[in-house]
């Protein structure tokens, strides 16, 4: 064997996209085919058997699916990089597969010339994210900032005015226009405790009448609508 090739390893359970792939590997001259599996758990085997560079990877695998048999290969402590080649781009398969230690995702439909730059890179310890799936990651990314951001926003807002979880939850219902009595059942609490409560939200917030605490708390962010 050519130590100078990049040794790949092909899980793939369709046989025509297998028979693909394993034509385009054994054409390339830096490469080297080591082996095919066809379902996730043959996956994992061959893997620690043959110790890959390289290991493409679907998804939709037989027996177990490509996130768990990555998350077993990187478990194992092997040293391999996986591809994962498939045609799902859904955030959660995405997501799952960077968790389990995926180096890069690229999608079935890709060109030979695409497939080979993908395979060199991840060989290389340099990752690889296709287009498309890099604007679904960012994506990710923005959201869970975004959603950070808002729960700390949230959070400052309101302990500047220091109400306690039960306030915001009487102050939520206010704004739903909930009477004190309502309030009281709906929480399952007295009618003396809810006008305490709400006795309370307006010393804090400096108001005087329960219409511009409603307003306050909307203007403010304190409840969500």
């Amino acid at each position: 064997m050519n130590k100078d090739k990049i040794k790949i390893l092909i899980v793939e359970d369709h046989l025509v996209a297998r028979m693909g792939i394993a034509i385009v590997i054994e054409n390339t001259e830096q490469f080297e085919l080591l082996g095919q599996a066809q379902d996730g758990l043959e996956g994992v085997n061959l893997a620690l058997k043959l110790n890959p560079d390289v290991i493409l990877m679907d998804i939709g695998l037989p027996k177990i699916d490509g996130i768990e048999a990555t998350r077993r290969i990187k478990e194992a402590g092997l040293d391999s990089s996986i591809l994962m080649f498939t045609s799902r781009d859904n955030n959660e398969d995405v997501f799952a597969a960077l968790k389990a230690g995926a180096d890069g995702y690229i999608m079935k439909g890709s060109n030979e010339q695409t497939l080979i730059n993908a395979i060199e890179a991840v060989s290389q310890k340099a990752g690889w994210l296709d287009p498309q799936i890099a604007r679904i990651v960012l994506s990710g990314i923005n959201a869970q900032k975004d959603s950070q951001n808002n729960n700390e926003k949230n959070k400052t807002t309101s302990n500047k005015y220091g109400l306690t979880k039960k306030e915001l939850e009487v102050l939520s219902l206010i704004v739903e226009g909930l009477s004190n009595q309502e309030i009281a059942q709906k929480l399952v609490v007295s009618l003396s405790t809810t006008k305490a409560h709400v006795h309370s939200i307006l010393q804090k917030l400096y108001l005087s009448d329960r219409t511009k605490a409603a307003v306050t708390a909307l203007k403010e962010g304190l409840v969500q609508r």
